[in-house]
């Protein structure tokens, strides 16, 4: 169900006229959106006339993405960020510095990721595929719920995997430091740990609607250079990048979603309630402390964090 025949079969319950809707006057952040399923995102809501906002690592891919999305959408109102959400500090400053640029922000869409097969640390001591996959996206999550609290029918979209199914939630080991380091391992459970923040952040931000989704095996840049065996032998059965975006696409800009409970799990447009109802490992009450447990690695690193003490899940 999660290659390209599942989705052409799921595709026939979707509903076209949910999609149907004028984009322009909302503000989409994007992160990871000069590649894969955050271009093809960013090319869907520029062409609906949304003001879009490209969080990249690379300023020469995310400059040739932008041309290429402004050239087919016709939408001028396509800004350009420069981050590295592998570094906490950065991704802190930036987000702060967006609050006081921008006056509003209604989607933000953490689609960004990385998976690392080498345990690797950052410039601050933290593990690589822990910094980007969790803290990077804590972080600029918690900094910008203010903002997105101010603005109509606010959205955080959170693009999780199918590898979060076979992992529960660990505490013990955030950073991976014991045994032997599996990065297909700690991406899975990073995902997992995305879907858990995405549940507690839903619990406690009443205003936002939230959403984490799994958007099939997809063709993508990532998938081809952290799983080149996977992805060879795959091949044409993965999904179109366009095919990995169409949940995220329908989570961003459906009027159905906003009616919908918060802080739950989709597969396509199927809404599969509480994640811990379709894991082979089923979260559990301490699942609630995660963002204090993500919170506390933070300040062990970066004293200077605690600020974003503030209104933690």
């Amino acid at each position: 169900m999660f290659f390209r025949k599942g989705y052409e079969e799921a595709c026939k319950s979707f509903e076209p006229k949910d999609l149907e809707v004028s984009a322009v006057g909302r503000h989409f952040m994007i992160t990871g959106a000069n590649s894969g399923i955050g271009r093809a995102t960013a090319m869907v809501v520029a062409k609906k006339g949304g003001t879009v906002h490209m969080v990249c690592r690379n300023k020469g891919r995310a400059e040739e993405a932008r041309a290429a999305i402004v050239n087919e959408s016709g939408n001028t109102e396509v800004f350009i960020h420069i981050v590295d959400l592998s570094q906490t500090h950065k991704v802190s400053q930036f987000a702060e510095n967006f609050k006081k640029q921008f006056s509003s922000l209604n989607v933000l869409i953490n689609n960004a990721g990385c998976m690392l097969h080498k345990r690797e640390l950052n410039a601050e001591g933290l593990e690589k595929n822990f910094a980007t996959n969790i803290m990077g996206v804590y972080i600029l999550t918690q900094t910008l719920i203010p903002l997105l609290q101010m603005s109509r029918d606010p959205r955080v979209i959170t693009v999780s995997s199918g590898g979060m199914l076979v992992q529960k939630l660990r505490f013990d080991d955030l950073q991976s430091e014991k045994g032997s380091f599996d990065g297909l391992m700690v991406y899975a459970q990073n995902k997992r740990q995305q879907v858990v923040l995405t549940e507690q952040w839903a619990k406690a931000n009443p205003l936002i609607h939230f959403s984490v989704m799994h958007p099939g095996w997809v063709d993508t840049p990532a998938v081809s250079s952290s799983m080149p065996e996977f992805h060879h032998m795959m091949g044409e059965r993965l999904r179109t990048v366009e095919q990995g975006a169409d949940t995220v696409v329908w989570l961003a800009l459906s009027r159905v979603v906003s009616r919908m409970c918060s802080g739950q799990f989709f597969q396509g447009e199927q809404q599969e309630s509480d994640a811990s109802r379709i894991t082979s490992s089923p979260s559990t009450p301490a699942d609630d402390s995660f963002p204090l447990q993500i919170f506390k690695q933070l300040q062990q690193t970066n004293p200077h964090f605690t600020a974003l003490s503030v209104n933690i899940p």
